[in-house]
């Protein structure tokens, strides 16, 4: 329960929340989150009370936090997400279930305020419709990385392009590669919207960082810039939507070879 204190100590005291309620395990969380009596809960709203936020431990009695936020997302308006561990192997699966943030142990004051942060500027951007609370805008969206047992949080507008690597993908930037535990194509999907499209079976690019597209007689590859150029195939089923994509958007410094 020390733990469960804490957090409420630390939520309690940051001006951007106006109120706190503990749970001590999933199943009690649900009952809040549903309850009719307006002096527990607050304003309600459809089928569930209005709670701007979930602070959930990955590991609590019964269900999970991980089973809790697979039932979250069933909400009508289900609120935003903030997973609290201690184990840093859970942080990709957490951001896959939706999770808006994912605070290590021991949390502090100065954490606590920078997930509230997010979480205001999901709910502005949900109000003016471009995003639901659950999911981060699209040109905020990081990825957890595991990197010699810590958990790194690279910006999506860092990656410059992503290989497949069987059930694997791997995220090269300027400075380096990782290694995340999530398909090429599911990547291809999420991303579109974010200006990344599929030029090969193996490699997925940042269209804003093509600076060229060079023919030869074994057929057409890009290169990108935002770092030591690279040069990467074109596969044959790609080339035409590369091409459609380049002269719809055209971009400063982009030119034909």
């Amino acid at each position: 329960m020390a733990g469960l204190d804490e957090m409420k100590y630390l939520l309690g005291s940051n001006s951007r929340v106006g109120r706190v309620l503990t749970a001590f395990d999933a199943a009690e969380a649900l009952r809040l989150l549903r309850s009719d009596d307006p002096e527990l809960i607050g304003r309600r709203d459809g089928d569930e009370s209005i709670v701007d936020a979930v602070f959930a431990d990955v590991s609590m009695p019964g269900l999970s936090g991980m089973e809790l936020a697979r039932v979250l997302t069933a909400f009508r308006n289900p609120p935003a997400l903030v997973f609290i561990t201690g184990h840093e192997e859970n942080a990709l699966e957490a951001f896959e279930v939706g999770a808006l943030d994912y605070i290590m142990k021991p949390a502090n004051a100065e954490r606590i305020d920078r997930a509230l942060r997010t979480i205001e500027k999901n709910k502005a951007q949900a109000a003016k419709g471009t995003r639901a609370l659950e999911a981060p805008a699209a040109d905020d969206e990081v990825i957890p990385v595991e990197l010699a047992g810590t958990t790194r949080m690279i910006p999506r507008k860092d990656v410059r392009w992503v290989e497949a690597q069987g059930d694997y993908a791997r995220l090269h930037t300027a400075e380096d590669s990782h290694l995340v535990r999530i398909p090429l194509a599911q990547l291809e999907e999420r991303w579109a919207e974010a200006g990344f499209l599929r030029i090969h079976r193996s490699f997925l690019v940042s269209l804003p960082l093509v600076t060229e597209l060079r023919m030869s007689s074994s057929g057409y590859s890009v290169v990108l810039g935002g770092g030591p150029p690279k040069e990467l195939p074109v596969s044959r089923r790609h080339t035409r939507e590369l091409k459609d994509r380049l002269v719809r958007a055209p971009r400063q410094g982009w030119g034909q070879q």
